[in-house]
Parts: structure tokens; C-alpha cells; sequence
């Protein structure tokens, strides 16, 4: 897929994001809206993942270590096939499997996650998988950076380490915000670089919700054989809606209908100017 069209389809993921957080009554809005340009680029450029492969192991692999914002991933492999429409419009509905975190009882879900720390050791667990099946696949994870604060990430990041998991690549949603207020402020997490080098990973800073910029980047991972990579994505909470930018109060938040409407309507000036 192109960069153009890759742009055009994080807004309209957007709009879905905003669509079936209004109709379900819940959902992370915030930082649904920050990721989402990665797991575009990562689900239609980058990893070898669809409907097609994924009963089969011989292909990447994709954990949501942040599995509170799932409603970025429910949009996008929605979009790819794993479901269809009518099936993300039950979100939060009784008796649906589209709840608030990821379920392998939905289809593309690989692991069940949620509880913050936990994706990034299963994400290693396979990596080292490959690497006994001698497989060339990666193994992607995302996780917040709030979520950098649990002790797990970190010992799971040693054992990375110890086995040399080139075929790991970890990419840090780096909103700047929790959801009880800045990262900074509530346990400060800096300097993000350093310390995973200093867990022998290969560092990469770059703009999380730049189409191009994470095109590059993920061309050139891994960074160095034998060892894993941290991709430290810089992005805006809300990114790609005016009002909710920045805005820590849309952690969690539904948006009213004339905040739907209006969010809505600055993503359709958006897509317009690409026509």
C-alpha cells in the first residue's frame, strides 16, 4: 500500500475508533487515537500477518502489550478481513466477544492481554520460539508508556537480551500521558533510550504518527543482529482530533454526540484534502 492511501486509511480508521466508542458507550479513546498510525503501517506494510496465514506459526506475530487501547486493533483487523463489520459494532455488547481488551476469542487476537506488563513477555516467549524453529518471522509487540513502569517489562527485556532476539521488535507508544496524568509526574519513566540500552537493546526514536517516518523505520529493523529493537515512537494522545489532542481527561472517555459529530467532521476535512 502506498503512503498516500496509508494516510487516508489512519483517518478513517480514526473515524471508526471515535464511531464505535460512541455507539458502544465506552472505550480508550486517547490512546486508540495515538497508536493507531502504527498498527496501520504495521498490519499493511510491514508484518506478515492476514485472515489467510494465521492458523499457520510460520508467519510474524503481533502482541498488544497496551491492550487497553483495542479498539485501534479491533479497527484495523477489521479492516484487513478478520471479521466483519457488523461483528466490530458489537463492542461492549452483552454476550459479545469485542470487549474492552484483546481475546483470543476474536479472530486475529493472538494472545489475551491487558493486565500492563504481561504482552512484552509472551511477545519474548515466541521470539525465542523462532529461534529454536530456526524461522526467519518477527514478533512484534506494543506497549504504552505508562506500562513502562511494571518490573515485568523489564526482566522480560533481559531474557530478550540474553537470546540475542534480533527477531524482536518492541515499539513504545510514547503519548506522554497515563491515565491518571503525566508519566513524568506519576513515575517518571526517562531516559527511555538509555535504559533499554542499557538492557542490550538497539534504540530508534521516531514520530509515531508520521506515515513516513515510521515507513523508514521499520525498513531498517532489526538494527543490529543479535539484538533487539525498541522503536521509541513519539506521538499525541487523541492524535488526529483538535479537541482531544493533549487532553488526559480522554484516557477514557466517550465522546458526546455534538464532540462525535464535530470529531467526525474535522477527519472528513482531513480526508478531502487528499482527493
Amino acid at each position: 500500500m502506498n503512503e498516500k492511501n496509508l494516510k487516508k486509511k489512519s483517518l478513517e480508521y480514526r473515524k471508526t475508533i471515535l464511531e464505535i466508542i460512541f455507539q458502544s458507550g465506552a472505550g480508550h479513546t486517547g490512546g486508540s487515537l495515538s497508536c493507531i498510525d502504527i498498527l496501520n503501517v504495521l498490519y499493511n506494510s510491514v508484518m506478515d500477518i492476514s485472515p489467510k496465514n494465521f492458523p499457520n506459526l510460520d508467519r510474524d506475530h503481533f502482541i498488544q502489550s497496551k491492550g487497553h487501547s483495542v479498539e485501534a486493533l479491533f479497527t484495523v483487523l477489521c479492516d484487513c478481513g478478520f471479521y466483519s463489520k457488523k461483528d466490530l459494532n458489537t463492542l461492549n455488547q452483552f454476550n459479545s466477544h469485542f470487549i474492552g481488551h484483546p481475546t483470543k476469542k476474536v479472530p486475529g487476537i493472538e494472545h489475551n492481554t491487558g493486565a500492563l506488563g504481561h504482552g512484552l513477555s509472551v511477545a519474548v516467549g515466541l521470539a525465542i520460539c523462532k529461534k529454536i524453529d530456526q524461522k526467519n518471522n518477527k514478533v512484534f509487540s506494543l506497549l504504552g508508556d505508562g506500562e513502562l513502569s511494571e518490573g515485568s517489562v523489564w526482566e522480560a527485556c533481559t531474557t530478550a537480551s540474553k537470546y540475542n532476539l534480533d527477531n524482536l521488535i518492541i515499539i513504545v507508544d510514547r503519548n506522554d500521558l497515563q491515565i491518571t496524568g503525566k508519566t513524568e509526574d506519576v513515575n517518571p519513566i526517562e531516559p527511555i533510550d538509555k535504559k533499554f540500552k542499557s538492557f542490550g537493546f538497539e534504540t530508534i526514536s521516531t514520530n509515531g504518527n508520521n506515515i513516513s517516518d515510521l515507513l523508514y523505520v521499520f525498513q531498517h529493523v532489526p538494527v543490529k543482529e543479535n539484538k533487539p529493537t525498541v522503536i521509541i515512537a513519539k506521538t499525541t494522545k487523541g492524535s488526529g482530533v483538535s479537541f482531544i489532542e493533549n487532553q488526559i481527561n480522554w484516557h477514557h472517555k466517550v465522546p458526546s454526540k455534538d464532540e462525535y459529530e464535530s470529531a467526525i467532521s474535522e477527519l472528513n476535512e482531513k480526508l478531502n484534502s487528499y482527493e
